[in-house]
């Protein structure tokens, strides 16, 4: 006798209910904590890369104290004009040209580290204080800062505060950081606005609530609580419980070297808990809508099924043996179906949050790269090891012109913040890139940089056409053949919008095919022995900042050389900024 096929066995209404609400309930659980996961992880690298930027920051500026202290330390001990000055009248002729000279040093000093900074000398004996640099504070605060240095002079309690140390004094409501640096009876002094030192630090994406700021040693802000997009925010505001849930804040703090103040960053990212917060209400909304839909079947049975039942126990006995008729019974596919498109809807869900984080990801790993760009110290000492070699062989003029190029190199590159430049500068720039290289390479190389008339005028991102200039000197200029390089800009009209073209060409042995290959085919080159990172990175940048619209095209010229041709259309009307 064979054996009954197992019937599937069937379930009530009330089992489904049950099931339908413990798996919304774990998915909401579930979705809860793997969000908090992730907007934790997310912080920490954000907090982490802004930490590394704002030790990168302090590394920075501590070498510039301690170049500036070393400077004015020197310049008291050796320095001729402040012993003229010391044995003469002010009013003679003798100190006058001693000052005007020793003016004339300082102001090279303020050109490297900026306008911001402002030297001054004191001497007790002649109760003078002299003004070294362009001064750029009030007069009213020069008084101010007389007055303070007479009395740090003759109160040594005081004075102990302040001794070659960088302290913050405040200036008629103004705060500012200051050095003194002694010799004997003669004093140094080094001056800058505490808002003009963490200015660097303003440009940088905190948060929309977010600052960074300046502390001194009692714990109060000297600096004005400034965000990234240059509006003021009360550092001491209340919060509520809902708005410190949607905005928790962190505090990153790092210390400078010899300096009685330090550095406090507010991190405030309210836009991955305002995601959080949506996701968890669209969970909510589900399991709203599946307890009223668990509520609708239990009335549906009650005043549908029921008394369906109950007609179907009644067809009974219009049987022939009087049995009950055997009535097949659903197991409710809808909502089977229904449950299925809806975990659907949570995994699009979560796809489409991790792609929101990975691009904010990216666009810091884009920030970051460019900043990298940006520090190059192996440039810097090849300039300072060319000028000391010039200075060797007292090639006066050279040194002077090396300088100048350098100096003017560097600023470009550090007070450079903009998305968009004029054209006009990024090419000085380069000219000057150029004329330090000759310097190294002499007539290894020769240049030439072609701009058309239509062409003035426009605008384009900083630094890009260095990188491509970059890689002509490192890869086509050698000791054996003299290499050409040839930069030409115009205007042409494609795709129904004008564009502007630009052409960089050199004579060297041009692009390998391999990574030609790569970049026609769009994919990022090996850049483990930390090569070719300023071509994937400017191609990043330029694909952010044009939306797609920007085209680069590499190859090989018919006698070999390396060819990169630029189509760049005008800048947005917006542009997009790149944030941390």
């Amino acid at each position: 006798m064979m054996a009954k096929p197992a019937e599937n066995k069937l379930y009530s209404i009330q089992h489904y209910v049950k099931i339908m609400l413990f798996i919304s309930f774990s998915a909401l659980v579930l979705d809860f904590a793997i969000s908090i996961t992730s907007i934790t992880i997310v912080k920490q690298q954000s907090t982490r890369s802004l930490q590394d930027t704002a030790d990168l920051y302090i590394n920075q500026i501590n070498k510039d104290f301690n170049y500036i202290n070393h400077f004015m330390g020197w310049t008291l001990a050796n320095d001729e004009n402040v012993e003229i000055m010391q044995k003469n009248d002010i009013n003679s002729t003798k100190f006058i040209k001693a000052n005007s000279d020793l003016f004339k040093r300082v102001v090279e000093l303020q050109k490297i580290y900026g306008p911001d900074y402002n030297f001054f000398l004191y001497f007790n004996k002649l109760d003078f204080m002299s003004n070294f640099t362009p001064m750029n504070m009030k007069y009213t605060e020069y008084q101010s800062l007389k007055n303070q240095i007479i009395k740090m002079v003759n109160d040594r309690s005081i004075y102990d505060q302040y001794y070659s140390n960088w302290s913050t004094i405040d200036l008629m409501g103004t705060y500012y950081v200051i050095n003194i640096v002694p010799y004997h009876d003669t004093y140094m002094i080094g001056l800058i606005s505490a808002d003009d030192l963490i200015l660097p630090l303003h440009q940088l994406n905190l948060g929309e609530n977010g600052f960074a700021s300046l502390v001194d040693e009692k714990g109060v802000r000297i600096t004005s609580p400034i965000s990234s997009k240059g509006t003021v925010v009360s550092g001491d505001e209340a919060h509520s419980i809902v708005s410190d849930f949607m905005h928790t804040r962190t505090t990153v703090n790092a210390d400078f070297t010899n300096a009685s103040f330090y550095v406090e960053l507010i991190i405030q990212f309210g836009a991955f808990e305002k995601i959080m917060i949506a996701q968890l209400l669209i969970i909510l909304l589900a399991v709203i809508i599946a307890c009223n839909l668990s509520f609708i079947l239990i009335y549906f049975k009650k005043k549908v099924l029921t008394p369906i039942k109950s007609f179907s126990y009644n067809l009974t006995f219009w049987t022939g043996d009087g049995e009950p008729l055997d009535v097949e019974s659903s197991k409710i596919f809808e909502l089977e179906k229904a449950n299925k498109q809806f975990l659907t809807l949570v995994t699009q869900i979560k796809k489409y949050k991790i792609d929101i984080y990975e691009r904010e990801l990216e666009k810091q790993r884009i920030q970051l790269n460019f900043m990298k760009l940006q520090i190059k110290p192996h440039f810097f000492l090849n300039c300072l090891t060319s000028i000391y070699s010039m200075a060797q062989m007292q090639m006066h003029e050279e040194i002077e012109q090396m300088s100048l190029s350098t100096s003017k190199y560097f600023r470009y590159i550090f007070q450079n913040d903009q998305d968009f430049v004029r054209l006009e500068d990024e090419l000085e720039h380069i000219r000057i890139y150029l004329d330090i290289q000759k310097h190294r390479y002499r007539d290894a190389f020769v240049y030439q940089i072609r701009q058309s008339d239509p062409s003035r005028g426009v605008k384009i991102p900083p630094l890009v056409l260095q990188t491509f200039i970059e890689n002509a000197i490192k890869y086509a200029v050698s000791r054996e053949t003299q290499v050409q390089i040839a930069l030409t800009v115009d205007r042409q009209f494609m795709d129904e919008q004008f564009m502007t073209v630009i052409r960089i060409t050199d004579t060297g042995p041009g692009f390998p095919q391999q990574e030609l290959e790569q970049l026609a085919a769009g994919q990022p080159l090996d850049q483990t022995s930390g090569t070719h990172i300023g071509i994937t990175n400017t191609v990043q940048r330029l694909e952010f900042l044009y939306q797609n619209k920007a085209i680069v095209h590499f190859s090989n010229t018919a006698q070999g050389g390396a060819s990169v041709v630029l189509w760049l259309p005008d800048p947005p009307a917006e542009p997009l900024r790149m944030e941390a």
